[in-house]
């Protein structure tokens, strides 16, 4: 079994640490298929994409609820913008540095995040998911 990393509780954390702390609180709720991207090289939009799928509008508000509660307790942020909340099969969380999106499995495949941002470098999340 892979050891679980430990995020720091400060507000001082870096981008990646963001992308895993907000991964770690999709993955404590039972988000599907929980991906992170690195898109530094790409894009001046952000430096990581957290990506994962919801399996019910309730399932997506309360996946977003519990990263907003996790990068406001650990990293001390609260997010730039929220859209999505509404409709419910895409929300995305904006931090600046960090873009959480749930989706809904039709409008992840819709979508298909990872395909257009396939030249971002996978981040990985082993030390950070538990084993479902």
């Amino acid at each position: 079994m892979p050891q679980i990393q430990t995020i720091r509780k400060d507000e001082s954390m870096t981008p990646k640490e963001m992308a895993l702390t907000a991964a770690k609180a999709l993955d404590e709720k039972k988000g599907g298929d929980i991906a992170a991207i690195e898109i530094t090289e790409q894009t001046t939009l952000a430096d990581y994409f957290v990506i994962a799928t919801g399996n019910s509008n309730t399932q997506i508000n309360a996946l977003c609820g519990a990263v907003e509660k996790a990068m406001k307790e650990q990293a001390g942020e609260d997010p730039l913008r929220r859209e999505g909340y509404r409709d419910g099969t895409w929300v995305l969380l904006d931090y600046g540095c960090v873009v959480v999106h749930v989706f809904s499995a039709e409008a992840r495949e819709f979508y298909s995040l990872e395909r257009l941002w396939h030249d971002g470098k996978p981040v990985d999340l082993s030390g950070v998911l538990t084993e479902n």
